[in-house]
């Protein structure tokens, strides 16, 4: 009989533009990062097995705002879903007051756990995903890589895909960082990424 799913009854809790729109810093909590469509919203619902936890949008940079995702029952545990950029049109204005807030976020939240870094199989390792791995290393908070859309590829091509990156990441982050293949269509990696991010968690 299968473990239940600890992410099962996940809900939305609020969205934070700014620092003091933040819950209390007393708890844990996981963030996802990901650039503009690489699989973010998809992952966070496949992960939690609900269709619309997340928003999934055509439309890169949808996410605005630190999207917070209660657990119940358990009190003051969260996912939290960062704004994904790339080749997002933003204004100059806004991806300087992110800039400026996600620095805030990673150096002074003590209740950060741990970071999943979401990208496309096919473009990994851009460079929006060294800045969010930067962030998680000068923390020494761990991350974990999951290699989107898996399904898009053939197996052997995946399979080579997840063995370079896992190399370069080795050479950069000094094993700090995993990665895994993961696909929210096939359903491919979800079991290893909810394991990663309960025992971040530790529900």
């Amino acid at each position: 009989m299968a473990a239940p799913n600890p992410f099962a009854r996940a809900q939305y809790l609020l969205a934070a533009h700014n620092y003091r729109q933040l819950p209390t810093d007393g708890g844990f909590e996981v963030a996802f990062a990901g650039r503009s469509n690489a699989g973010k919203s998809s992952a966070l619902n496949a992960l939690c097995q609900q269709n619309a936890l997340a928003r999934v949008s055509k439309t890169p940079g949808r996410t605005q705002q630190l999207v917070f995702f209660g657990l119940p029952p358990h009190e003051n545990k969260y996912l939290v879903d960062l704004p994904g950029y790339g080749y997002a049109k933003v204004p100059q204005e806004l991806q300087a007051h992110w800039q400026a807030f996600l620095d805030g976020y990673f150096g002074s939240r003590d209740a950060l756990r741990g970071l999943v870094v979401v990208m496309d199989v096919r473009h990994p390792l851009k460079d929006y995903d060294r800045q969010m791995l930067g962030y998680a290393m000068r923390r020494a908070l761990p991350a974990h890589v999951i290699l989107t859309k898996a399904d898009k590829l053939s197996r052997g091509a995946a399979g080579n895909t997840l063995q370079a990156v896992r190399m370069e990441l080795s050479r950069a982050y000094a094993d700090s960082v995993s990665v895994q293949l993961f696909s929210g269509e096939s359903r491919q990696g979800v079991d290893e990424l909810r394991s990663v991010v309960a025992g971040w968690l530790a529900l």
